[in-house]
This record gives C-alpha cells, sequence and structure tokens, in this order.
C-alpha cells in the first residue's frame, strides 16, 4: 500500500526530506553527468558547440509550453501566480527587487515580475539566440521543434506531461525534480566550458549571457527549492511513493536529453575525423542537429 502522508506532522516532512535525499538527489544526471563534464574541459569543436546550442533553442521553447500548461493546471491562486512568475521572466520581464537590479536589461535574480519591465531583448531565448548567432547560426535554425533529435523531443514531451500534468502532484514533484537538477551545478560545468571554448577558438567576444545569467539565477534559487516544496506541501495528504516516483521520472527524461547531447558529440566527432567518408560535405552535422541540409527534418 501506498505510504501517504500529512506533511504537516513534522516527522513525515522529515521522512519525505530524507526519502527525496537519498533516492532522488542520487539520481545519475545530477551526480554524474557525462556530457557537461565533458563540456566543461572546454574542447568542444564549433559543429559541437552549434549542436549543443540548437538542442538547447528547442528545450528552451518547448519549455515554455510546459510552464503554460502548468500554470492552466494551477491548483490554487498562489500556484499559478508563481507558475507566471517563471513564464513571464522567461518571456522577457525582469523580476524586480526591493533591493538592488542586478542587470540593467534583464532585472534582478529574485523578486517579483510584478513591477517589473518587459523587454523583448531579456527573453531568455533570444539571450540564446545571440550566442548562437556569435557561431553563424541563424534565427530560423533554432528553437523549431523540427530540429531537435529524438531524445530532445522525447525530453520535452515529457516535461509537458510531468511538469505540465494536469494532477498538480505529478507537476509539482516533476517541478521539484526540475528545480534541483538545474541547482545542481551544470550551469557552472557549461559556463567553464564556454570560456574556455572562447580562448582556445579565440572567439573571446562571444556573448554566452545565458549560461551565465541561469547559473547566477539558480545559484540564487537553488536555497529556496526546499522551502518552496514545504510551502506547497503544508497541510495536503500526499502519496510519498508516488511524488519520489514522478520526480525520478522527470529526471530518467532530463538524463535521455543529456544522453543524446553526448552522443551526438560523440557523432560530431567521428564525422569530423573522417568528413569524406561519412558525407560531411552533404550536409552529416546539419543531419545531427536534428534537420536536413535545406532545412527540413531529415
Amino acid at each position: 500500500m501506498a505510504k501517504r502522508l500529512d506533511i504537516a506532522s513534522t516527522s513525515s516532512a522529515h521522512r519525505l526530506t530524507q526519502r527525496l535525499k537519498a533516492e532522488v538527489l542520487s539520481h545519475p544526471v545530477i551526480v554524474a553527468n557525462p556530457y557537461t563534464a565533458w563540456f566543461e574541459r572546454g574542447t568542444a569543436s564549433p559543429d559541437q558547440a552549434r549542436a549543443l546550442l540548437v538542442q538547447f533553442s528547442v528545450f528552451s521553447n518547448e519549455f515554455l509550453v510546459a510552464q503554460l500548461k502548468k500554470m492552466l493546471n494551477a491548483d490554487s491562486i498562489d500556484a499559478m501566480h508563481e507558475s507566471k512568475e517563471i513564464l513571464a521572466n522567461e518571456i522577457g520581464v525582469g523580476f524586480r527587487a526591493n533591493v538592488r537590479t542586478d542587470d540593467a536589461e534583464l532585472g534582478s535574480l529574485s523578486g517579483s515580475i510584478e513591477g517589473g519591465t518587459f523587454r523583448f531583448r531579456a527573453a531568455h531565448f533570444e539571450l540564446l539566440v545571440r550566442t548562437a548567432h556569435g557561431l553563424g547560426l541563424r534565427f530560423e535554425e533554432l528553437g523549431k521543434r523540427r530540429l531537435g533529435t529524438e531524445s530532445t523531443l522525447f525530453f520535452c514531451d515529457e516535461l509537458v506531461r510531468l511538469y505540465g500534468h494536469e494532477d498538480y502532484a505529478v507537476a509539482a514533484a516533476a517541478s521539484w525534480a526540475i528545480e534541483n537538477w538545474a541547482a545542481a551545478g551544470f550551469w557552472d560545468q557549461l559556463v567553464a566550458g564556454w570560456d574556455k571554448f572562447r580562448v582556445r577558438t579565440r572567439l573571446e567576444s562571444l556573448n554566452i549571457g545565458f549560461f551565465t545569467w541561469h547559473a547566477r539565477l539558480e545559484a540564487n534559487h537553488a536555497q529556496h527549492t526546499w522551502d518552496e516544496l514545504s510551502n506547497w506541501l503544508a497541510g495536503r495528504e500526499i502519496d510519498e511513493d508516488a511524488f519520489v516516483a514522478r520526480a525520478n521520472e522527470m529526471l530518467d527524461a532530463v538524463n535521455v536529453f543529456w544522453t543524446g547531447l553526448d552522443r551526438q558529440r560523440q557523432d560530431i566527432a567521428a564525422l569530423d575525423a573522417h568528413p569524406v567518408c561519412n558525407g560531411i560535405a552533404g550536409g552529416g552535422v546539419a543531419k545531427l542537429h536534428g534537420r536536413a541540409p535545406n532545412g527540413d527534418k531529415s
């Protein structure tokens, strides 16, 4: 029989916390991600770097769909407000804090969108576009679902299904998993890799603001994830086993995304090593980006 708990109980809350730490935060995508460990070394080729940007751009746009569904399926006005905060910030409304503004264009790292300023250039996708432009990618080569690899689209579809689930208990478990994945340090690994890449390729002026800003956001938000979980669970009867299972299911999908990127970068390396016999002149790298050379889905 599934364990159900009233999270208002201190002992019940402690038990769930310990289970999440032991059974979810030990997930491979959090503790040992081969792709981000590789990227951190800064040895990516320009083709491998572009492939990352294309797949991340698809995820960035598809996340808006999941976040909208999470907002629409909220089980309280407060939960709806929290989802609106994230959604509006994603599309360009800066957070407004009472103490300070961390960036003149992007706003603050904390606070609320209420009273914040909308700027097209502050949209997270547009931050990514500016990085991609620096590596020769055009707008039409970014963000479209047809550009996603099978593993990227699986992750995005699971994100919509779980994170945006109509049963808000499922959505809450998936959201908690996503927040802890984001706060686990992979943004710092990507920033370190991009810094080394810029030096090695003599592209010091390459704008990597999408990655540096997210690293700063998650460092600021990491301490709040447990508080947010406790606030949402307060006074609710929760199926403990189901919560843990849905959180792990979400992280399984995240792992598919990174595993796909890791396989893709190895395929690109193989093409670079044997360009003629592997058909790179015929658009091999374009196909690895999830599209045919003429822009159609392969």
